[in-house]
């Protein structure tokens, strides 16, 4: 096919662009005015818009899977060797777009956008589900003539999107790859997700969610809120590994009071991955798309979760990290077990947990190049 340029996207070369794509009728029923998506692509588009591969960005990611540092992205992407000219998903053969989630911080129409009456949103911003999320997601499709997608990937909060999209537009999605995510919110994830928004809303500094332009941010609580979730994402056995019960260099914790001068190794860790985290990402973003995350269920409202999976249509490569204490193995399997179009469980060995989908390069690109596979077959089938 002839490629072209659309004259909705940005360059294809990574650079942020945005889309306008008009208001989004929410789960809740609430009509959310005026949204535009941030997005970045790489590749060349055919004339038919087939060749389009979508990829989901976890919580506190963002469009900028792979480019050069700058500013705004002190690191080459977060997902670096994964996209690119003879990456595992090709962009001399993909046109890749990932955009910045409907409620992100990064571009996309979020409780940090301005309202349309001129003030920020804050956390007037409406509740908003994963559902919701992809919904915004078709529309920009909608806009951009993409009719169905080559393949949708994502990794936790991205996968739980990956997984909506197979639901709710099985027609639309030639293949999905989902990594590390369960088909529904549980008790435990619950607990840490809930416990890691009172830190945040508990913070002198919150205001009520309405902090935005007061000069004073609920940076405590979000710092407070990354360590509980990184704990989440790193194993037990990595962390003891690396830190043990070793103070931190220099520092002495085992005093004569309760001080608190000194620090752990771990804490150290730990304080470090909060202050990135606060410079980059906003607290009330952080509050909603956690929220969001608690309502994923993605049976709710379709005959519980066997059901709707028997029935989905999608093939997929689902994907697991074995020290996972996030998203433990048990749940990712339950996935695999009741789609018809999935050949079980690929696992990733890892030491780093969670995160191991985003450390483990070499394993994740053959996941990536497994999903991309089935993406070709499709393409074969319609030629």
């Amino acid at each position: 096919m002839a490629s072209h340029a659309h004259p909705l996207l940005p360059p294809a070369d990574g650079t942020l662009g945005y889309v306008r794509i008009g208001d989004v009728l929410l789960d809740s029923g609430v009509l959310l005015p005026q949204v535009t998506i941030a997005l970045q692509c790489w590749g060349t588009l055919n004339a038919d818009a087939s060749n389009v591969v979508l990829i989901e960005h976890a919580l506190t990611g963002d469009s900028h899977v792979v480019g050069p540092k700058d500013a705004l992205h002190p690191t080459p992407g977060w997902w670096p060797g994964m996209v690119g000219p003879g990456c595992p998903i090709d962009t001399d053969r993909w046109f890749v777009i990932c955009t910045n989630t409907l409620g992100g911080c990064r571009g996309t129409t979020g409780p940090s956008s301005l309202h349309p009456d001129g003030h920020y949103w804050g956390a007037r911003f409406p509740a908003i589900s994963i559902r919701d999320m992809v919904r915004a997601e078709a529309q920009l499709a909608d806009l951009l003539g993409i009719r169905r997608f080559a393949a949708v990937i994502g990794g936790s909060m991205g996968g739980a999107r990956a997984l909506e999209w197979m639901m709710m537009y099985p027609q639309r999605v030639a293949a999905a790859g989902v990594l590390a995510v369960g088909p529904r919110a549980s008790a435990d994830q619950i607990g840490w997700q809930t416990t890691q928004i009172l830190a945040i809303t508990a913070d002198p500094a919150w205001q009520q969610g309405g902090y935005h332009g007061t000069g004073r941010e609920p940076t405590m609580g979000l710092g407070i809120a990354r360590r509980i979730a990184h704990l989440s994402y790193r194993s037990e056995q990595e962390l003891d590994r690396r830190f043990s019960n070793r103070p931190a260099p220099g520092e002495d914790p085992i005093g004569e009071d309760l001080s608190m001068q000194g620090r752990y190794a771990v804490q150290s860790y730990l304080d470090h991955q909060a202050s990135k985290l606060i410079a980059r990402f906003d607290a009330c973003c952080y509050v909603l798309l956690t929220d969001a995350l608690n309502r994923h269920d993605i049976g709710r409202d379709r005959g519980g979760l066997h059901h709707v999976l028997e029935n989905c249509t999608v093939p997929a490569v689902i994907c697991a990290v074995d020290t996972d204490r996030l998203y433990p193995l048990r749940q990712i399997e339950e996935i695999a077990e009741y789609l018809p179009y999935c050949d079980g469980v690929d696992i990733i060995t890892s030491e780093k947990g969670h995160d191991g989908f985003l450390a483990e390069a070499d394993q994740t690109a053959e996941i990536l190049r497994k999903t991309m596979a089935l993406a070709e077959a499709d393409e074969q089938v319609h030629v």
